[in-house]
């Protein structure tokens, strides 16, 4: 379908002409998207198009617009409402490990048990450093079928003397977090493909998730390519909060497990992304 044939009824019978058509229709289009945006939070690019009759690439070119007069913000595959920058928090260090292992103890608890569950079925599994999968490892000691891969020491100090076989990178040592990194590291996992993943994150928003440190990140994405089922382990207190890297953005996982509902931004940008979003509650477990 053409544009004089989606717009001319919207613009009174008539088709314009040259730049006055032209900006017409844009702003047909323009006052569309919000609309659809302010309805549902989010847009696909190829919904819209579809809903307009125009190409993709007019679409993409419209949301640029928009995005720069600060009415929406872009994500993988469309766009979701806009929301004030001050709402995000800047983590600029990296806690210690113990601290960031008592704090929010009981959602971490709740995510980790959960998470486990999930690849209970798997026979091939890559785990991420940090404090929630360091708590799920406690849960995988009796599943004998399963092959675990890691770069983090301490995940294989728990699961030391367990039934999984457990394979860990080679690489450098980063002491306080106690993961191993490195193009070894990188390389002996680049090699091999994984039944899932569970990644760690610092925290998210609605352009992705993020870490601290450029060496786990550099693992992180090993693993992200190299698995099938890429499930991300996020506690609610790290929603709107970002970090030095940005780990990638939600087109690259497949499911988030989390213990309350997402703010709405970050919530229509997972959906746009069409991840899974599980929610477990820290009283029940469940």
């Amino acid at each position: 379908m053409s544009d004089d044939v989606s717009f001319r009824d919207r613009m009174g019978g008539e088709a314009a002409s040259g730049e006055e058509r032209q900006r017409m229709l844009s702003h047909v289009r323009h006052a569309r998207i919000l609309d659809q945006l302010s309805q549902s939070g989010a847009i696909t690019v190829t919904a819209i198009a579809a809903d307009l009759g125009v190409s993709d690439m007019t679409i993409r070119r419209d949301l640029v617009e928009l995005e720069r007069e600060g009415r929406l913000v872009r994500v993988h595959g469309g766009a979701v409402l806009s929301e004030a920058p001050a709402s995000v928090a800047m983590d600029s260090e990296e806690p210690r490990f113990d601290a960031r292992l008592r704090r929010g103890a009981d959602a971490k608890s709740a995510i980790a048990a959960y998470a486990a569950n999930l690849v209970t079925g798997y026979r091939t599994l890559a785990m991420d450093v940090g404090t929630t999968t360091f708590l799920m490892a406690g849960h995988l000691r009796e599943l004998g079928h399963l092959k675990i891969f890691t770069n983090s020491l301490r995940i294989s100090a728990v699961l030391d003397g367990g039934a999984p076989e457990v394979y860990v990178a080679g690489g450098r040592v980063r002491p306080e977090e106690m993961s191993v990194h490195g193009p070894t590291a990188i390389a002996q996992f680049e090699k091999l493909w994984f039944d899932a993943a569970v990644i760690g994150t610092s925290g998210i928003t609605a352009e992705g998730f993020f870490d601290y440190s450029f060496e786990d990140t550099d693992m992180k994405r090993v693993y992200l390519r190299r698995s099938g089922l890429k499930i991300l382990l996020c506690d609610s207190a790290k929603f709107q909060r970002m970090s030095l890297v940005q780990v990638g953005a939600f087109s690259e996982i497949g499911m988030l497990v989390t213990d309350a509902e997402p703010p709405p931004r970050i919530a229509a940008a997972l959906a746009a992304a069409r991840v899974d979003v599980r929610i477990v509650s820290p009283l029940s477990g469940n």
